[in-house]
C-alpha cells in the first residue's frame, strides 16, 4: 500500500477515507438536529383574540419580549399571526398558528421525523424543509411526508393582543 506524507506512519488511505466519511455523517446528523422530541400528543392550546386578517404566507420569527409579570415570554402580537397560517419561533422551539379567526394553536417546532426544525407555515400546513413532512395547523397531525407522529402541542396564553409562552 502506498502511504502519503499527510497520512502519517501506519495510516492507510482507507482509514483516512473512512474517517472523513464518518465526520461527514456526523455533520449531517448534527445539521438535522438529531434531538428528536417525537412524543406525539394532543394539543392543549389557548384560545381566542383578535383577527389577524388575510391568508398570507407566514414567516419565521426570532425572539420576543420579556414578560413584565413573569407569565412567560411574549412571542408575538396576535396581528402578526396570519389567519390560516402561522409563525415559527425558532428560539423558543414553538410554532403558533391561527387556523380560524381568533383561534390560536401552538405546537413544537421540532419535526417528529428526524428532529429538524420546521421552516414555515403555508397552505394550511406546518412544513419541514429537511424531508418535506407536513403537519396540519389545527391539530399538528401528519398531512404528508415521512413523519409518522403529530407535532406535540405547546402551551401558549393569549392576553389581549399578545401571545405569550405559558
Amino acid at each position: 500500500m502506498t502511504q502519503s506524507a499527510f497520512t502519517g506512519q501506519g495510516t492507510t488511505r482507507r482509514a483516512v477515507v473512512t474517517a472523513a466519511g464518518a465526520a461527514g455523517l456526523a455533520a449531517t446528523l448534527a445539521a438535522c438536529g438529531k434531538d428528536d422530541n417525537s412524543g406525539g400528543s394532543d394539543s392543549d392550546n389557548a384560545g381566542s383574540a383578535q383577527d389577524a386578517g388575510g391568508s398570507q404566507p407566514s414567516q419565521s420569527a426570532e425572539g420576543g419580549g420579556q414578560s413584565a409579570g413573569g407569565d412567560g415570554m411574549e412571542l408575538a402580537k396576535t396581528s402578526q399571526i396570519p389567519e390560516g397560517g402561522g409563525m415559527v419561533f425558532k428560539d423558543h422551539k414553538v410554532v403558533v398558528t391561527q387556523p380560524t379567526a381568533g383561534e390560536f394553536k401552538a405546537f413544537s417546532s421540532i419535526c417528529t421525523h428526524q428532529g429538524c426544525s420546521v421552516g414555515d407555515v403555508t397552505g394550511g400546513t406546518i412544513n419541514c424543509p429537511c424531508h418535506r413532512s407536513k403537519f396540519d395547523i389545527t391539530d399538528g397531525s401528519v398531512k404528508g411526508g415521512p413523519a409518522q407522529k403529530p407535532l406535540p402541542g405547546a402551551q401558549i396564553k393569549v392576553q389581549g393582543s399578545s401571545i405569550w409562552m405559558a
